[in-house]
């Protein structure tokens, strides 16, 4: 467990190195796509949050704006415009052909652009997730903490014929999670759910849904889930782990077992530990995953 420890502290320090380099040497080509402003999100989904922060909202009523699966407790709905997705991936494309040091999104995906070294998790990640994202999930998982994500990890990974093909199965170290396809023309390649990893069947059931430009879906983060391979094409797609530190506190998600804390820096792995002087920080990584 220590050698493990110690080798993810390490990815850490590593990736704070490769951030300072790319805040000192990297020319970004789109700099406006780095400040999140309403006009990069879809219209309805605009309209949906303005329901959600309503005095009357409730989950009845914001089903009505969005698309479900009710059965995984899986949700569609409209993110961002074209336009902006087509400016994102034109900067992520421009960050990916410079020779700019480079971290892997996750042990699944080799191929895609981890956001916080990119330097995008303060000015849009964050006022993402807490002004927008949080009135939402307050209402579709209130039970994971949906009303108290405070912190996330969020990537982008690509998917072509030359490069990664498909995700195996998997749940993700997050209470929710937001999987938006940004693009580009591909065909095939659609996600598929299973059971809920907390809670399996003796004979799972497997669904699969298609990925439509623009829009978002939102899951449990222990829902076992995959892509299935593209035929053809490039398809970008950003990945935002949400964390609720007043669950993970209770249980670890992966490890299923009362998180014993080491420090680390940033978000960590969306831990909390009160100290001395009460002030709960969200540094830590679970030792015994």
């Amino acid at each position: 467990i220590e050698a493990e420890v110690q080798r993810r502290k390490q990815l850490i320090h590593q990736s704070v190195e490769r951030k300072a380099i790319i805040s000192k040497c990297y020319k970004r080509k789109h700099p406006e796509v780095y400040i999140l402003q309403d006009s990069f999100l879809a219209p309805d989904f605009l309209e949906i949050v303005r329901y959600c922060t309503s005095s009357d909202a409730h989950l009845h009523g914001l089903l009505r704006y969005i698309e479900s699966f009710p059965d995984k407790r899986i949700y569609r709905l409209p993110v961002f415009t074209e336009e902006f997705c087509q400016a994102f991936m034109d900067e992520l494309e421009n960050f990916e052909q410079s020779d700019m040091p480079k971290g892997r999104p996750n042990t699944m995906n080799n191929y895609g652009v981890l956001l916080n070294e990119l330097g995008m998790d303060e000015t849009f990640i964050t006022p993402l997730r807490e002004k927008y994202l949080q009135p939402i999930t307050a209402l579709l998982y209130p039970d994971l903490g949906g009303a108290c994500l405070d912190s996330h990890k969020a990537f982008v990974v690509k998917y072509s014929l030359r490069e990664d093909l498909d995700l195996s199965s998997h749940y993700d170290n997050a209470e929710v999670t937001l999987n938006v396809s940004l693009g580009k023309d591909f065909t095939e390649g659609n996600l598929y759910f299973g059971d809920f990893s907390q809670d399996p069947t003796p004979i799972p059931k497997y669904i699969e849904i298609e990925h439509v430009g623009a829009q978002g879906l939102l899951h449990r983060g222990g829902q076992i889930h995959g892509a299935l391979p593209i035929a053809s094409g490039e398809r970008w797609n950003l990945i935002i782990w949400m964390r609720s530190s007043a669950i993970r506190n209770q249980l670890c998600p992966m490890c299923n077992k009362k998180p014993e804390l080491v420090e680390a820096e940033g978000f960590g792995d969306g831990f909390t530990e009160t100290l001395e002087d009460d002030a709960p920080e969200t540094v830590n990584l679970c030792s015994l995953w």
